[in-house]
C-alpha cells in the first residue's frame, strides 16, 4: 500500500494520477485534510482517509496497513517541522517500509528562505532510521505563470536576480519522479537533486512571454532596494515582500541554477521547457 500525503494538492493530485497508471487504485491511499475533496480520486478506487499534520491521531489511522509513505511537505512556513515530525512519527509506528519526502533543492547548504525547515526535517528522517528517499525539488515552471500573465499585461517582468539563471521543471515532471521512487526498486537512502534539463534567466523568460503572447515584453533588473520598495509600493505585506526578494537574491548567487540531471534521468524523458508550460497557461 502506497500513501500520498496531502493528495489533493497541486503536486499529490499529479502524484496519485502518475501512480495510477503504474499500480492498482486499491493499493494507492489519499492521505488528505478534507476527505471531501478527494471525491473524484475514490471514484477511481482510491482509498480516501483524513490525515492532519496538526493532529497526529488521523495520521495513525492513514498509515494503517501502509507500505511506502509519500511526505508532501507542508505549505505553513514556520509550521513544517512539528507537522513533518508528526508524520515520520506515524510512519514509523506503523511499520512502514519507506518514506519518501518532497524537499528543496540542495536543502543542506542552500540559502534559500525556505530551506531550513526542509533541512530540519531531512535529519529527523535520517534519524527515524526509516529507508527513505528525498526528493530535493528544484523550481516548478509553473511558479512564474502569475509573473508570465501580469507581464502579457504589463509588458514588463521586474526581479532582483540579475543574470541568475533556474533550472525549473514542470509539477508533473517532480510527481513522476516522486511515483517512480514509490513503486520501483534501487531507491533506498537515496538523494535526488531534482532541476530542469536546462537553466533560463528572467530574460529569457520575458522572450517567451513576449513570443507567446505577441507583445513586447521586457525584463527589468532591479537593486535588491529598488526591487523591495516596487513590491511594497505594489501593496504586497512585508513578509511577502522579504520572501521575494531574498529568494530573487538566492537566485543572483547561482542557488538555482544547476542542472543536475537526475529528474530526466528518474522520469525516463525530457523534462518539460518553460515555454511549453507558459504555452498553456497563457492559451497558445
Amino acid at each position: 500500500m502506497i500513501v500520498v500525503t496531502g493528495a489533493t494538492g497541486q503536486l499529490g493530485r499529479l502524484v496519485v494520477q502518475d501512480l495510477l497508471t503504474r499500480v492498482p487504485a486499491d493499493q494507492v491511499i489519499a492521505a488528505v485534510r478534507s476527505p471531501e475533496k478527494a471525491g473524484d480520486l475514490a471514484e477511481r478506487g482510491v482509498q480516501v482517509r483524513e490525515a492532519d499534520y496538526d493532529r497526529p491521531d488521523t495520521l495513525k489511522t492513514a498509515f494503517e496497513g501502509a507500505d511506502k509513505v509519500l511526505l508532501i511537505s507542508g505549505s505553513e512556513v514556520g509550521r513544517r517541522i512539528p507537522q513533518h515530525q508528526a508524520v515520520i512519527d506515524a510512519a514509523t509506528d506503523a511499520g512502514v517500509s519507506f518514506l519518501a519526502y518532497t524537499s528543496v533543492l540542495h536543502a543542506d547548504t542552500s540559502t534559500l528562505p525556505v530551506a531550513p525547515e526542509h533541512k530540519v526535517t531531512e535529519e529527523a528522517i535520517k534519524a527515524s532510521g526509516l529507508t527513505y528517499s528525498l526528493l530535493r525539488n528544484g523550481w516548478y515552471n509553473e511558479n512564474y505563470i502569475p509573473a508570465a500573465q501580469q507581464a502579457a499585461a504589463t509588458g514588463a517582468i521586474i526581479s532582483s536576480t540579475h543574470d541568475g539563471r533556474v533550472a525549473a521543471a514542470s509539477r508533473a515532471d517532480y510527481a513522476a519522479a516522486a511515483a517512480v521512487v514509490l513503486t520501483e526498486d534501487g531507491h533506498a537512502d537515496s538523494v535526488y537533486e531534482l532541476t530542469g534539463d536546462t537553466a533560463w534567466s528572467m530574460d529569457d523568460l520575458a522572450a517567451d512571454v513576449t513570443a507567446l503572447a505577441a507583445t513586447p515584453v521586457t525584463h527589468q533588473d532591479l537593486s535588491t532596494e529598488a526591487h523591495t520598495a516596487a513590491l511594497t509600493e505594489a501593496g504586497l505585506p512585508e513578509t511577502v515582500v522579504q520572501m521575494l526578494v531574498s529568494i530573487d537574491s538566492s537566485i543572483a548567487d547561482g542557488q538555482l541554477a544547476r542542472t543536475t540531471g537526475d529528474l530526466a534521468r528518474l522520469i525516463g524523458r525530457p523534462t518539460t521547457a518553460l515555454r511549453t508550460t507558459l504555452a498553456d497557461a497563457l492559451g497558445n
